[in-house]
């Protein structure tokens, strides 16, 4: 019985040595840690420098010279419009008259705009259209291009006047046009625009009958002028 008990004693005497030298290795590592912290410097605080001052320029000095001229220049970057600009052309044009016009149909009235004017290039060549469209840009275009198509040209003098004495009627008007030397544009009406379209001048119009439809009055002058001929053909007859 008494080596066992001496074994017994021998095994808690080394248990309560290892107990003990555990204990003394972790004071050990606590006061070193804490030797570590005291030791160690404090940092050196950083050094920082103040920010300039923000100085602005003076109002009539900015983006140019300190005069106060400012000096715009181009951005490369920004695009240019590729579109082809629009040749001016050489006709003239001014609105005789312009309506808006109905049409009812089974859902409901339609409304439309239509256009009548006259066209020239003061050279002597002139002409009236008609255009009906929705809006009244489109209807003018069309009444524009109608107008070029049907242009005429005059026979008129070297001073711009009409040979002789004409007249003509269309519908329910009837249009008288002379020459009239040193008086210049004696018209009213449709008739003057036609007159003036053309380049026509000296000349003495008046239209004959009561009719206030400016669109048959501005075609009777066309008429009116188509039927002028030329010093050879008046001889002739």
């Amino acid at each position: 019985m008494q080596p066992a008990l001496e074994r017994a004693d021998s095994c808690s005497r080394q248990k309560s040595l290892k107990k003990v030298v555990y204990s003394n290795k972790m004071v050990t590592e606590t006061d070193k840690k804490t030797q570590k912290t005291t030791t160690e410097a404090p940092a050196a605080p950083v050094a920082t420098t103040p920010a300039p001052a923000r100085t602005e320029a003076p109002r009539g000095a900015r983006g140019g010279d300190a005069g106060g001229d400012r000096v715009f220049r181009k951005n490369p970057r920004r695009r240019t419009s590729r579109r082809p600009q629009r040749e001016r052309s050489e006709f003239d044009q001014k609105i005789v008259s312009i309506r808006r016009v109905t049409r009812v149909m089974a859902g409901g009235r339609r409304f439309s705009f239509s256009v009548a004017l006259v066209a020239g290039n003061r050279k002597g060549k002139v002409g009236v259209g008609t255009g009906k469209a929705g809006d009244t840009s489109l209807a003018i275009e069309k009444a524009f291009r109608a107008a070029k198509k049907g242009a005429v040209q005059l026979v008129l003098t070297k001073d711009m006047s009409v040979p002789h004495e004409v007249e003509a009627k269309y519908a329910s008007s009837v249009v008288q046009i002379r020459p009239a030397k040193g008086r210049g544009l004696v018209a009213g009406s449709s008739v003057r625009d036609v007159l003036e379209l053309a380049g026509v001048k000296d000349v003495s119009a008046k239209v004959l009958t009561r009719s206030k439809n400016k669109l048959n009055n501005a075609r009777v002058a066309i008429k009116a002028l188509t039927s002028l001929k030329g010093k050879a053909q008046v001889v002739k007859k």
